[in-house]
């Protein structure tokens, strides 16, 4: 599917009216704040899974597939959705989406990095800005439209996806739009063979492209029984016998031996995949990163209904025979989401003496003692993570979750000096702007925490929201002038993206409820 942006903007640096028959090709830069706000909008309406540790894993997939495009230059931006439909999609700027439901039905790594290198391909083709022009030429609304198309095709339900919510978004534009993003025929042929071999380059199996097209064409088979949800990768890129052909011809004179597939039982233990098929023989490639099947399991448990319903999944799988280390740790998880830390102390704490250098493990061991009490032995945990791994993204996050919630001041301060070395990196990053507006509020710190709810709220979709908060903060007497200077600042970047959010029809229907 392809997902299409709408920027954010300074006051010197105007926004194209890409609503025009001008036909205006967009920079770069421009095109980088359209999949900015693309990404905010689907924070707004609450698709997106913001996880430090699910994103560290998808940015460093991510990134050594586009260092090995055609394009090593462009940027990337990659985001993972909530949905557990089987669905990914390309938006301008290189942010690409991909719901939690492609990789829980993937067998390894190399399967999730071949949809990947296929949709970095569709950008590195200019295959998006090739839509934006068909889109320019019928004066369409390019985020509404791109909008509505995502939400159209995610409306076949989902952990997420309230019927409220469908109707704001498909409301905003005609179902037949749909048919103006979906790719060609040949750009989706382009984008398999640029994609084959990107996968190469990047050290992944070829084949493994066309190893996942086999499970969706599995996965729609059976859908008729109504065992699972229809793919909705293949509504937007149709897998077809001649199409698998060709992806394993093409990754064949690359040299790689495919895995084979072949009866068996149930997936390999993936409940996601049909009864009778596994695979027998992976190739070379292997788990990249080496997080895929942590990442896996952790993604189970986020996009649960309910903890209690993850901790279920997970007796199932027991009934067929043992976890595996990696089903052990999110079996932890889901018994620590569903406020039962003690367990997940217990067990977390068992797999950390049989991997002790695992940091997914080792955090979230940390995370359980804090939410336990026991506070002395969380922070020698979080201390050993932070000298192993200085600068850790979700480390520095995590203590600071673990600090703010004991609500003392000295607490608050030390959690602030914990993700101050983040904020360089956290224009950005919705977790961080969280995590010190709560820290900064604990520390007795309220402009900073003002400052940093507002951001939130921006990152968050919420840009007029934002407008709102930092034009009441600037008015409170404790504001100095230095951070007045800040404020005015960030309302006169802040202002035109309300403007341009305006004109294409979208607005804070909370902020018009009060109105």
């Amino acid at each position: 599917m392809l997902g299409l942006a709408a920027p954010l903007a300074t006051a010197q640096d105007r926004l194209p009216d890409i609503g025009s028959s001008a036909g205006e090709l967009l920079t770069p830069h421009q095109q980088r704040e359209y999949g900015q706000m693309m990404l905010a909008q689907l924070r707004h309406y609450d698709y997106v899974l913001d996880d430090p540790l699910i994103d560290e894993w998808l940015s460093s997939l991510g990134g050594r597939l586009g260092a090995h495009s055609d394009t090593p230059r462009q940027s990337f931006n990659f985001f993972m959705l909530k949905e557990r439909q089987v669905n990914a999609f390309a938006t301008l700027g290189g942010y690409i989406g991909v719901n939690s439901g492609l990789v829980l039905a993937a067998e390894r790594e190399d399967e999730v990095a071949g949809v990947l290198a296929h949709e970095i391909a569709h950008v590195t083709q200019q295959h998006v800005l090739r839509a934006v022009e068909r889109a320019q030429r019928d004066q369409m609304p390019i985020l509404l439209a791109m909008l509505g198309a995502i939400a159209a095709a995610q409306a076949a339900g989902g952990s997420s996806a309230g019927e409220a919510t469908q109707a704001v978004m498909v409301t905003a534009m005609g179902l037949a739009q749909q048919a103006q993003i979906n790719y060609t025929r040949s750009n989706e042929h382009e984008a398999d063979r640029v994609g084959i071999r990107t996968l190469s380059r990047a050290g992944y199996d070829p084949h493994a492209m066309a190893d996942f097209f086999v499970t969706m064409q599995a996965l729609s088979r059976v859908n008729a029984a109504g065992a699972y949800e229809f793919p909705d990768y293949l509504r937007t890129h149709p897998v077809t016998t001649t199409r698998i052909s060709e992806t394993k011809a093409r990754a064949g004179q690359i040299g790689t031996p495919a895995p084979v597939f072949a009866a068996g039982p149930m997936g390999g233990g993936n409940p996601l995949l049909p009864a009778g098929l596994e695979v027998v023989g992976a190739a070379a490639g292997g788990d990249g990163t080496g997080r895929f099947g942590h990442a896996r399991e952790r993604l189970r448990v986020l996009t649960a209904e309910t903890p209690q319903q993850a901790i279920r999944e997970y007796r199932q799988m027991q009934a067929a025979g043992p976890l595996d280390d990696a089903q052990r740790y999110g079996l932890a998880l889901a018994q620590l989401q569903s406020s039962r830390p003690g367990q997940a102390v217990a067990l977390l704490g068992e797999l950390l003496e049989e991997h002790p250098r695992d940091l997914w493990v080792e955090l979230g061991l940390a995370t359980a003692l804090a939410r336990s009490g026991e506070h002395e032995a969380a922070d020698r945990h979080f201390q050993a993570l932070s000298r192993r791994a200085p600068g850790n993204r979700a480390v520095a996050l995590g203590w600071a979750e673990a600090l703010t919630a004991r609500n003392t001041e000295a607490d608050g301060r030390r959690a602030q000096a914990l993700l101050r070395p983040l904020s360089a990196g956290g224009a950005s990053d919705l977790a961080f702007q969280r995590a010190f507006a709560r820290a900064s509020e604990v520390a007795g710190d309220p402009v900073r925490a003002g400052e940093a709810w507002a951001e939130a709220a921006f990152l968050g979709g919420r840009a007029e929201q934002a407008l709102v908060q930092l034009n009441t903060l600037k008015a409170r007497p404790e504001v100095d002038y230095y951070a007045r200077e800040r404020i005015e600042a960030r309302i006169a970047r802040i202002t035109p993206v309300v403007l341009e959010l305006h004109r294409q029809g979208i607005r804070d229907d909370v902020l018009d409820r009060r109105r």
